[in-house]
């Protein structure tokens, strides 16, 4: 048989890569339901609490971080409010937009989930980088991600590379969860 062509590595690696991630998310959609919550009502709230800090949590925003219509962010919001995860507040800017926040408890399952998401990610960082490093060596998909030159591939390749031999190295919190400011 001839060489193989580059599409078919190509679909193999981006497969291979899509799997990990997949294997990575089923482990979050079971610790969320293990620890009483949806994965998406898991994912609400680590949108609302990894927003950055010049952004505000409203259904707007968590309907774009999500990717989900507004009515259902709306009925997300309702769910994870009947559960006390959540509280809604008013703007003091604009009374017509609605703030929402996380609650105490809403703060603290979020932590714990985070704690061990942090250390899935520990677990499987070597596939997950081996499986991005296979996807971006092949030169022609690389260039296929628009608006990325090749020294943009080739900068992303190497930081990928060295976190595959040092996964703790360049991470400051070396698997501690940050306490973010809230303003």
């Amino acid at each position: 048989m001839g060489k193989r062509s580059a599409v078919t590595l190509d679909y193999r690696s981006l497969s291979d890569f899509r799997y990990e991630i997949r294997r990575f998310l089923n482990f979050s959609e079971q610790a969320a339901r293990v620890a009483g919550v949806e994965p998406q009502q898991h994912q609400a709230l680590l949108a609302i609490k990894g927003l950055p800090p010049h952004r505000v949590a409203t259904v707007g925003t968590l309907s774009e971080r999500l990717q989900i219509r507004h009515h259902s962010a709306v009925e997300l919001i309702d769910r994870l409010e009947a559960k006390r995860l959540i509280r809604r507040s008013r703007a003091a800017s604009d009374r017509r937009a609605v703030v929402i926040t996380l609650t105490v408890r809403g703060g603290k399952l979020l932590r714990d989930l985070t704690r061990q998401h942090h250390t899935e990610l520990e677990k499987a960082s070597r596939k997950l980088l081996h499986a991005l490093i296979s996807v971006m060596k092949n030169e022609d998909s690389a260039h296929c991600f628009r608006g990325t030159s090749s020294r943009d591939t080739q900068r992303i390749k190497e930081k990928a590379q060295i976190a595959s031999r040092h996964p703790k190295k360049g991470n400051p919190s070396r698997g501690k969860v940050r306490k973010r400011k809230d303003s």
